[in-house]
């Protein structure tokens, strides 16, 4: 159970942080910044204890490369998507006692002409992309060890640097799950392309992480 709450707590920083940056006025490379460095801060609070997922595809990458059980998974899901929605209801509450508006939900970016279609690619290739770092970086027998967390963190940064103008960046369906609660309208309307092809994502990375990886 300490996993999970773990989890909760580093979604919901994640969240808070994160889109609260956009909700504040962040410029496009602090937003990047905020996301990486809340995952950076995270891995090294809670990695030892989790292994700081804080993020469904993450999870799921995970799983099907072997590295956890699917009581585990579930329990981690769980965790991260409640985490998410506190994270986002904290944010909620901060901007309905302030003159800020909530955001920070991933849409399509119909203002530079991104479809919903573009925006389920774009995610499925982003999150492949962070999940096939996370399961580099953390491989036993090559990963990057302590420095690990560092790496993810930072190539989510240069993640957001490129796909902010075009979905708002997800590649993390808790991220995405709690802020469409509370912004609802075209955000609820296009959330399952938010939790959809990130999973597809995760599950491509871990099917190439295998073929990819060393053997014994």
């Amino acid at each position: 159970m300490k996993k999970y709450i773990a989890e909760a707590i580093g979604t919901a920083v994640l969240v808070l942080l994160g889109c609260g940056s956009a909700v504040f006025g962040g410029s496009h490379l602090a937003i990047a910044f905020a996301f990486g460095l809340s995952v950076v801060a995270m891995a090294y609070t809670i990695g030892g204890t989790t292994g700081c997922h804080i993020n469904p595809a993450i999870t799921l990458g995970v799983y099907l490369s072997g590295r956890m059980s699917l009581k585990d998974a579930l329990g981690y899901w769980a965790g991260q998507i409640a985490g998410g929605i506190l994270g986002a209801a904290v944010l909620f509450w901060i901007t309905s006692m302030s003159g800020f508006e909530m955001g920070g939900a991933n849409v399509a970016n119909a203002a530079n002409q991104v479809t919903v279609g573009c925006a389920f690619i774009v995610e499925i290739v982003a999150t492949f992309i962070f999940v096939l770092v996370v399961l580099g970086s953390t491989d036993s027998k090559v990963g990057a060890g302590n420095l690990a967390g560092l790496a993810i963190g930072l190539s989510l940064v240069l993640i957001h640097i490129v796909c902010i103008p075009l979905t708002g960046t997800s590649v993390n369906p808790a991220r995405s799950i709690g802020p469409a609660i509370f912004v609802g309208g075209e955000a609820l309307r296009q959330l399952w392309v938010f939790i959809v092809a990130p999973l597809i994502g995760a599950a491509l990375s871990a099917v190439v992480w295998g073929a990819l990886a060393p053997k014994e």
